[in-house]
């Protein structure tokens, strides 16, 4: 890779492929650093984050909280009629909807107050240098693929009556009763949007326990929590196939029983967006999992082709991609340096109630060879003190016993991701038990639980 800028033949000096997070930001700090750059996309600005992803699920997230708030709110002597009180999912849709619209003119204004050129339709790579979209061919010295990821639905007979995340957002009415398969935190967060809105929800799992990598106190304190919400949690167990039956599903288990629901929703895992590009004709490299295959600066095995975000199976979180676009933009057309750092990535789970996390687990910590104090306290936040509802906060700490250090720091409760979000700035920075202990906590939140927990459990 070269910091220099060629002007010769060629239309441009790079060419993204998809407008998501990553892309977006690649190509914008690329043309501030005066490249040539352009950006093609098939859907949707903004990628699975703005359209299918993290804002509408956290825009679906606060919906299914209100209807607890409005119940809440009687102890704090508000008096709401419950015939009163309705909910209309059209309306909720609809007004998503506007607001992902309004996000998609956002980023085509960014791109093209950047100097970036847009070109909609699906690209293939005809060679190393040159991308056909359409009947068009364009010409260019760089090529970054960052296509990101799409829903993978497993082959089982029925599999074309389950639906995958991107359809929840445009469902034209809520069913009475759900299953949601998998556990990982897009089926977490879905069973609790779900269940909020006064779904029956199933959450079926083939693991002894969902969440799987988060620290084993966070998951099975979130399964008890969960419980609390009215979602049926099944694990160790997987959906046989699914049948259509009377306007209804019918949803045969490995372990012999059956579920009668009016949706099936399968969060099982996603894959990466590689079709039809051409890549592997080039000669660029996939791994086992079927990602694009890089190395530490994005280098495909082509030369000119770099790959970033979901497509190259890092975290598939939006702020990776961010950071990813940065570093490649700088490596491409700045100084050549720079690399980016996975350490301590700061991560929530927006379920009910929410999972904010920030460096080592408990377990990964004990691989690592690391003696642990452990930290940890749960109690009932102060809002539910007059609301009466039977809901409870965990917050830990996990802390290098030789040297100090804070490794990492675990929620769950209201407002996990915010308060995380501060957490992640002093366990980047390397932070003592000792700075934690010295630092005056707010008074009176959740929050300060993180600088008041004085003795280990562990």
């Amino acid at each position: 890779m070269t910091g220099d800028i060629v002007a010769d033949h060629q239309d441009f000096d790079l060419i993204v492929i998809g407008a998501g997070s990553g892309g977006v930001r690649l190509a914008r700090m690329s043309a501030a650093k005066g490249a040539r750059v352009a950006v093609v996309e098939s859907r949707y600005l903004g990628g699975t984050c703005v359209n299918v992803g993290c804002v509408p699920k956290k825009l679906f997230v606060y919906g299914s909280h209100a209807g607890e708030d409005i119940e809440d709110s009687a102890g704090y002597g508000w008096s709401v009629p419950g015939d009163q009180v309705k909910f209309d999912w059209a309306r909720l849709v609809a007004n998503k909807n506007a607001e992902i619209d309004r996000l998609n003119g956002i980023y085509a204004r960014m791109l093209d107050n950047a100097g970036v050129t847009v070109i909609n339709g699906t690209a293939t790579l005809a060679d190393p240098n040159t991308v056909v979209v359409g009947d068009q061919r364009y010409s260019t010295k760089h090529i970054t693929v960052a296509t990101g990821s799409w829903p993978s639905i497993p082959d089982v007979p029925g599999s074309e009556y389950m639906l995958s995340s991107n359809e929840m957002f445009f469902l034209p009415q809520l069913p009475r009763q759900a299953v949601v398969w998998g556990g990982g935190y897009i089926a977490v967060e879905f069973a609790g949007i779900l269940a909020g809105l006064g779904v029956e929800t199933t959450l079926l799992y083939r693991g002894d326990l969902f969440l799987r990598g988060f620290d084993g106190d966070i998951r099975r304190f979130m399964a008890q929590e969960m419980v609390k919400k009215g979602v049926d949690l099944r694990f160790g167990v997987n959906i046989e196939r699914v049948e259509s039956e009377g306007g209804q599903y019918q949803v045969h288990l490995t372990d012999g029983s059956k579920l009668s629901t009016g949706l099936v929703m399968a969060a099982t895992g996603r894959r990466a967006l590689v079709e039809g590009l051409g890549l592997e004709a080039l000669g660029v490299n996939m791994t086992d999992s079927g990602h694009v295959a890089v190395d530490k600066h994005f280098q495909t095995a082509v030369p000119s082709i770099t790959a970033l975000g979901d497509v190259i199976g890092t975290p598939q979180l939006t702020p990776v991609a961010l950071g990813q676009g940065m570093v490649l933009s700088r490596r491409l057309f700045g100084d050549g340096q720079g690399e980016m750092d996975y350490s301590s990535i700061p991560t929530a789970v927006f379920c009910q109630p929410n999972i904010g996390t920030v460096g080592l687990t408990e377990e990964e910590a004990q691989e690592a060879g690391y003696t642990l104090r452990i930290y940890r306290s749960e109690f009932k936040p102060m809002k539910h003190t007059l609301t009466g509802r039977d809901e409870r906060a965990l917050m830990k700490l996990v802390v290098d016993d030789e040297t100090d250090r804070v490794l990492g720091a675990h929620m769950v409760g209201p407002e996990a991701g915010e308060i995380t979000q501060g957490l992640a700035v002093a366990i980047k920075a390397g932070a003592t038990k000792a700075q934690f202990d010295s630092t005056l906590g707010i008074h009176p939140t959740s929050a300060e639980e993180f600088v008041t927990m004085r003795e280990p459990v562990l």
